[in-house]
């Protein structure tokens, strides 16, 4: 009985080549046999290979949507396992799989079995998350702040080299220089040969005869530290900066990572945010609706004065443009939208009332 390779996969016939790629990431993942897997995950790992060499490939998907798996040309039958994991590092014996098309995925299977020939480079210091609360009005003009936050920062004795100042540096002597070890493993599928960033120097091919006596040839040492963070304006609530190199410094000199900065923003009772819009309220009295006026408006920049006309309903919009937020990173602002609220007085006087009357009786609309 023939294979159907879309079930395999767990896709339908129709599905792009993301989602091919997506599906067959997870399966293989899950399947791998170095995984310490039983005999049936691994007949489950060949199968999904062999699905996947085949729909990923335009060519030969055309010609399995048209003959299935015995079409011409298709090569399904005789997978060379060995041939298709030295493929993970380079060629693959015709099936053209790819870590690197896989988005990553070499970086998952070097984890698990150290796929392939690829090379790993010094990790960088790790990225930090943190948050930052402003006032709605420094989101409007914008602000400096400095934060304070516990992180590994650069040895301020070595300067992060990790090594003793007056110290020699010296070649290292595990990797020659090179920052990377080669080595070769035995695996069920041939031998797999594997660059990694040398333990000894950490991937800069030099060490020093003395180590740094403050971080101990670490070059960093966790402290609390300030940092000064620019906000732009016309941020919002929720949104994150990415602060370059302000993260977690490397280990040995290596790069420091990023700091991401989310930014929550205060409320205002007065206004309320839409993007770059603003949206507020205010109210007139019935005379004032019926003959016009003029009023003052409280906007992100001031007040502004806002003609109303004779004749205005309850619940009217008007829109003061460019009064708004200042939009972000860009020229501009958005727009301020005000709605006018015509206030029914709740208590007459006596005059009051029978002005009310003559008008209505005046007016002749019922």
């Amino acid at each position: 009985m023939s294979k159907d390779y879309y079930e395999i996969l767990g896709v339908s016939k129709n599905a792009t080549q993301e989602e091919l790629k997506k599906a067959y990431r997870k399966l293989a993942l899950k399947y791998h046999p170095d995984k310490g897997g039983s005999k049936e995950d691994e007949a489950k790992f060949k199968e999904i290979n062999q699905a996947y060499s085949v729909l990923s490939v335009p060519e030969k998907r055309k010609q399995y949507d048209q003959f299935g798996e015995a079409g011409p040309k298709m090569g399904g039958a005789n997978v060379n396992w060995e041939d298709m994991m030295r493929g993970f590092g380079g060629n693959t014996g015709g099936y053209n799989v790819n870590f690197e098309d896989l988005g990553g995925f070499g970086d998952i299977f070097g984890d698990i079995f150290g796929g392939g020939s690829r090379t790993r480079r010094p990790q960088k210091g790790a990225d930090l998350e943190t948050s930052m609360t402003i006032d709605f009005d420094e989101a409007v003009k914008g602000v400096t702040r400095e934060i304070v936050i516990d992180k590994y920062n650069e040895c301020s004795h070595c300067s992060g080299s990790g090594a003793e100042p007056g110290s020699k540096i010296e070649t290292c002597k595990t990797c020659g220089g090179s920052g990377q070890i080669k080595r070769a493993r035995q695996t069920m599928f041939g031998t797999i040969a594997q660059t990694t960033v040398c333990d000894t120097c950490g991937g800069s091919g030099k060490v020093p005869d003395k180590k740094c006596s403050r971080c101990h040839g670490e070059g960093r040492l966790k402290e609390r530290v300030g940092v000064k963070v620019k906000v732009p304006a016309g941020i919002n609530s929720g949104q994150t900066i990415r602060l370059a190199g302000k993260g977690e410094a490397g280990k040995a000199g290596t790069p420091a990572g990023d700091l991401y900065l989310t930014i929550l923003v205060r409320s205002d009772k007065r206004f309320a945010r839409d993007g770059a819009n603003i949206h507020s309220e205010t109210e007139i009295t019935f005379p004032q609706a019926a003959l016009g006026t003029t009023v003052d408006v409280e906007t992100v920049s001031g007040k502004v004065k806002l003609k109303i006309p004779s004749g205005t309903q309850s619940g009217k919009v008007f829109r003061l443009s460019e009064k708004g937020m200042p939009h972000l990173n860009r020229e501009g602002h958005g727009d301020h939208f005000v709605t006018v609220n015509v206030k029914t007085p709740t208590r007459l006087s006596r005059k009051q009332r029978k002005l009310l009357e003559d008008f209505d009786s005046a007016s002749g609309l019922f």
